[in-house]
């Protein structure tokens, strides 16, 4: 195997595991795991950091990058402040990437601005239809919102997506037991 495609095999492989992580971690919304999500974990293998043509580093070897995320990721899950997850995501210059669009999202959601939130639920499945954690968030969104039905099909999604057996499809499922107008479900 050329070097070429060894390179662009770990690579692969590295993104593979950076967006699987936040997937199978538990999901703290509507009280349906066991606790906040996980960060996504640093890789067990060490991987190089592989430069573009222009001599910069790819955001997913980055460690600022990482460590920004991780930061904010603690301000929202830990500390609570919302505004200041908010201002520390967008600074880091990958709002279009699906986890950070989707904590983003939920950030303004848990200060009760659905608008803005609804905006960037939609911009994290944009960015990944596939995004599990972003479904189950938006499908929360939608209980919220007295959107029973939208939250069922957000559930459906999750299903297909990673299966019944998952935190997100288990949180959400146990969201939609709850009646109508019974209050916020985050």
């Amino acid at each position: 195997m050329s070097k070429f495609a060894i390179r662009l095999l770990t690579l692969a492989m590295y993104i593979t595991a950076l967006v699987a992580v936040p997937m199978v971690t538990p999901a703290k919304a509507a009280g349906g795991g066991g606790g906040a999500p996980s960060p996504p974990a640093e890789g067990s293998k060490e991987v190089k950091k592989t430069k573009k043509k222009n001599g910069k580093v790819s955001f997913i070897d980055d460690p600022s990058f990482i460590e920004g995320y991780r930061t904010a990721y603690a301000t929202i899950y830990d500390r609570n402040d919302y505004t200041s997850a908010i201002e520390q995501l967008k600074a880091l210059g990958h709002d279009d990437r699906a986890d950070v669009a989707n904590l983003i999202g939920y950030s303004y959601r848990k200060l009760g601005d659905y608008k803005v939130s609804q905006v960037w639920y939609e911009r994290a499945l944009k960015a990944d239809p596939s995004h599990v954690r972003t479904w189950q968030y938006y499908g929360l969104w939608q209980l919220e919102q007295g959107n029973r039905d939208q939250a069922q099909y957000h559930l459906s999604r999750i299903g297909k997506i990673c299966g019944t057996d998952c935190d997100e499809y288990k949180s959400l499922a146990l969201a939609l037991e709850n009646p109508t107008g019974s209050g916020l479900v985050y």
